[in-house]
């Protein structure tokens, strides 16, 4: 919408400029015709003698080329104009007025020299009065309008202060044809910017909940990480989605969910701060633009929000899973750099914080972030810069495995907390459980979306993904502790993995880790050819397959850290 804002005023100014050109048109015309007249003795310009039309082209010419050169310089001056982000600019201010003290003084000076109070152009007054009007509204135009009329009012007692006034008279009508034709045209400028600011507000709220729309949203945060990028302000980014969203719906019909979106629209906007944008992005999912906020403050606002819808549907729908949001958040600069990257930022946050029990906030993180804080070579730097554009190229093909890396990193996490791992090992850990997948780079995407069991032939090409993975991260010095953990996390415990058939204690130990926690959120997790399975049914198939697939000692410590904290998974 800010496009044809930006359209709209550049008409307006286009209008502007072409009243003020007709005024001067209209004042070269009156100076072709008086100059001459004023000259009456002769006519020489440079000691060359001229008849009378000679002399009024030469004038002609002169002005002409004079307006033509003002032309220019004003058509160029509006264009820089309209085009500037702060239209209420003090140096633009103080332009108008002097601008339109010259041309009141020019067109004053001209029915001085062309009869005072018997000149014919005294209707010149009325361009300067129109284009004030158009570009700064009724009350500038009113004041211009009476300074106008007092012009003219003045010239004529002072050039004949006798009475009958026959002058001052007629003149009297034209003031007043100056207050009419004002007062008209500024009404009509005023119900246009009226209703086209009503327009501008239909086309930038949702009607639904009254928050800003999903294109308001995209302009605002261009023009907030322009203005950070100057100025070095954080921006922090939520993006606030309902859980279970889609089967309340199904259960209750899109009205009353409706009635849902609007009662949390109006919580998250009972929160904002002036410096806070809320807007639908689409669905039942909101965001929230966070000005000069960094996340530690951002996740505290987060929180608040998250509390208050979740207590305001307390009570309600009890046929359902209580009514709650799960809230993404992305920050500029420490984050991301631009305003792509903080909307993925945002965007892999929420993922997070719905993939983990919902009602929840989370922060981004980024293990290959992370991950280039430890590295020194410049070298492994470039691979890691690679290794994240692989990363989205799986992501684009294959959504389960993208999300399922996020998963596993964090149950990894968890088992290890569980089994005291210290922290060198655990970050071995984690790259690993991040990079573990990267190698289904090279595996086509037909065969990682298909829903029909795999063949033999398609099954073994799968297996290839961990010798592939470690292709991949073999040159980064920094990986290389991980590299036995990404080729062997599909070994079983029994020796009858892959691809080298370790088994038990032959199996690295972190490997045998991601295993446990790569085989959960596998069972937990709806993939293209299974439906996920409950916690209990999953923890039921950890025990069975201990000592056979999986490390007992690892299952039992995973087992009694998911029996314990039930409530979150």
């Amino acid at each position: 919408m800010k496009r044809f804002d930006n359209e709209r005023l550049m008409k307006i100014g286009e209008l502007v400029i072409t009243v003020k050109l007709m005024s001067l048109v209209f004042f070269a015309v009156a100076v072709f015709v008086e100059i001459p007249i004023l000259v009456k003795d002769s006519y020489t310009l440079l000691k060359m003698n001229f008849s009378y039309v000679q002399y009024q082209t030469i004038i002609a010419c002169v002005v002409l080329s004079l307006l033509f050169i003002l032309l220019l310089f004003l058509a160029e001056y509006y264009k820089k104009r309209y085009n500037e982000k702060n239209l209420e600019n003090k140096k633009y201010i103080v332009y108008d007025v002097t601008e339109t003290v010259i041309f009141l003084l020019l067109d004053t000076l001209l029915i001085l020299l062309s009869g005072a109070n018997e000149s014919p152009y005294k209707i010149i007054f009325f361009f300067i009065m129109i284009s004030v009007t158009i570009q700064h509204g009724v009350k500038y135009g009113l004041i211009v309008s009476a300074a106008s009329s007092a012009i003219v009012l003045a010239i004529d007692l002072i050039k004949a202060p006798v009475k009958p006034n026959t002058f001052f008279q007629i003149d009297l009508i034209l003031v007043g044809s100056f207050l009419i034709v004002t007062w008209l045209v500024g009404y009509y400028r005023s119900v246009e910017a009226q209703y086209s600011s009503k327009m501008s507000n239909l086309a930038n709220r949702d009607d639904l909940t009254g928050l800003y729309s999903h294109g308001y949203f995209q302009s605002a945060l261009s023009n907030m990480i322009n203005q950070a990028e100057s100025n070095g302000k954080p921006i922090s980014l939520l993006f606030i989605d309902i859980d279970y969203f889609k089967y309340f719906n199904d259960l209750y019909g899109h009205q009353i969910g409706d009635e849902v979106l609007k009662e949390i629209g109006a919580r998250i906007s009972s929160h904002l701060k002036p410096s806070h944008i809320a807007a639908r992005y689409g669905g039942e999912e909101f965001t929230v633009i966070m000005y000069d906020t960094a996340e530690a403050d951002a996740v505290r606002f987060a929180e608040t929000i998250r509390k208050d819808i979740e207590k305001t549907f307390d009570k309600k729908y009890n046929e359902v899973k209580k009514i709650t949001v799960s809230i993404g958040i992305g920050c500029y600069p420490t984050k991301a750099k631009n305003k792509d990257e903080l909307i993925k930022c945002a965007d892999d946050a929420l993922y997070r914080a719905k993939s983990f029990h919902r009602n929840r906030v989370e922060t981004f993180q980024s293990v290959l972030e992370e991950l280039k804080s430890d590295i020194v070579e410049e070298d492994d730097m470039s691979i890691i810069n690679s290794m994240k554009t692989l990363i989205g190229v799986i992501n684009s093909k294959d959504k389960y495995t993208y999300r399922h890396i996020e998963r596993v990193v964090v149950y990894c996490g968890i088992i290890a907390d569980a089994l005291k791992i210290n922290d060198k090992d655990k970050k071995i850990l984690k790259y690993g459980a991040y990079l573990h997948d990267i190698g289904k780079i090279n595996i086509p995407e037909e065969i990682l979306n298909k829903k029909m069991p795999l063949t033999k032939e398609e099954w073994d090409m799968l297996k290839q993904h961990p010798a592939y993975g470690v292709d991949i991260v073999s040159p980064v010095k920094s990986l290389v502790d991980s590299i036995p953990i990404i080729l062997h996390h599909h070994e079983r415990y029994d020796g009858g993995g892959y691809p080298t058939g370790l088994a038990g204690e032959q199996i690295p130990y972190l490997a045998r880790v991601l295993t446990v926690a790569d085989c959960f959120d596998a069972m937990t997790s709806n993939r293209p050819y299974s439906i996920a399975r409950s916690v209990e049914d999953a923890i039921g198939e950890l025990i069975a397959c201990s000592s056979t697939q999986f490390d007992p000692e690892i299952v039992e410590a995973f087992v009694g850290v998911l029996r314990d904290n039930n409530n979150i998974f």
